[in-house]
């Protein structure tokens, strides 16, 4: 892969090698539409007040989705018959499972922490794969950005970490799916690929496979101060599955990388969560932008902070986007 030392650099070097990648593209071609209960996270992955099988039976009875994307927090155990009744579930609901969230941190300093986060990338990639089957979007991180460690140490280990993670993905016919993201819930520091530059050159050197791609969020790149737009365009061509979020502005507050709060479990008070076309993202542009690539992957709702019924306007919100950018 070329060495591509700044931003713009690096987006003209995605695009270039986004070129190998075949438009597959066909008439009948359309995006599917699943869901994550970001209104239960904390419910059903930490304070276990509410179960998975809970969220199953509520998304059955409430949302017009035809998948339900899955985090390994939710999961009780990972014994191989608790996973089945788990895709059982969602099977019996109507659903299948197309993605899979996990966190792993490749950057931490110690070596054996980050040889367990591999290994344990490694274990959701089977779990996906059971869960999934064929196809199936596990989510890779780079990990958070601990103090003292320099960019181009923690790149190196994120880029050495997926390539080992690769050959495994590709025997599972599991798609790895980097995220541009900021945190997760659970974690004390932000994302370390935050920013995109970061992020693109980790992108730009894992070779174009099909078992590795990009999970764009466009709300992600509003938290880290980038155009999410531009991302997009950087990337367009490698994105394998989509996080369909939007954020306001609370209050007068501004937009800057200093949203990204650090040192700190959870996420930032000033750009809040809303329902998936009521906030800042431009999702006309970004449809169009995925449609005239090709795109036909999943794009999972993560909404609902204040409930399942806003899960359900995001979704039909999608549906009409999807009936107007991918419908032939």
């Amino acid at each position: 892969m070329r060495a591509c030392h700044n931003a713009p650099e690096l987006m003209r070097c995605l695009l270039e090698d986004c070129m190998k990648v075949q438009n597959t593209r066909t008439e009948s071609m359309s995006i599917k539409i699943a869901a994550f209960p970001k209104c239960f996270e904390y419910e059903i992955g930490l304070h276990r007040t509410m179960t998975l099988f809970d969220w199953i039976s509520m998304a059955r009875d409430s949302l017009d989705v035809e998948g339900l994307e899955m985090y390994d927090r939710f999961f009780t155990s990972l014994e191989r018959d608790y996973l089945l009744g788990v895709a059982d579930a969602v099977h019996d609901a109507g659903f299948v499972i197309p993605m899979l969230i996990c966190s792993p941190d490749f950057v931490n300093p110690d070596a054996d922490m980050r040889k367990r986060a591999v290994d344990y990338e490694a274990q959701m990639i089977e779990v996906a794969d059971l869960l999934g089957g064929a196809g199936t979007v596990c989510r890779v991180l780079s990990g958070q950005q601990h103090p003292g460690v320099n960019k181009d140490e923690g790149v190196g280990w994120v880029v050495d970490a997926i390539r080992q993670l690769i050959p495994l993905a590709r025997e599972h016919n599991v798609v790895l799916g980097m995220e541009n993201h900021y945190k997760d819930s659970q974690w004390q520091f932000p994302e370390f690929a935050l920013r995109a530059d970061v992020f693109l050159e980790i992108v730009a050197s894992i070779e174009v496979c099909p078992h590795f791609g990009v999970q764009y969020d466009p709300s992600n790149a509003i938290v880290s101060g980038d155009d999410p737009i531009a991302l997009l365009k950087a990337i367009q061509k490698r994105v394998v599955s989509m996080h369909a979020s939007d954020r306001y502005i609370v209050g007068k507050g501004e937009l800057s990388p200093a949203t990204a709060s650090s040192n700190m479990i959870g996420y930032p008070s000033g750009v809040q969560h809303c329902v998936v076309g009521k906030g800042l993202n431009d999702y006309d542009q970004i449809f169009a932008l995925l449609s005239e690539t090709g795109f036909d992957g999943w794009v999972s709702i993560e909404d609902g902070l204040n409930g399942i019924g806003e899960i359900d306007e995001s979704a039909r919100f999608l549906r009409v986007m999807r009936d107007k950018y991918f419908s032939k």
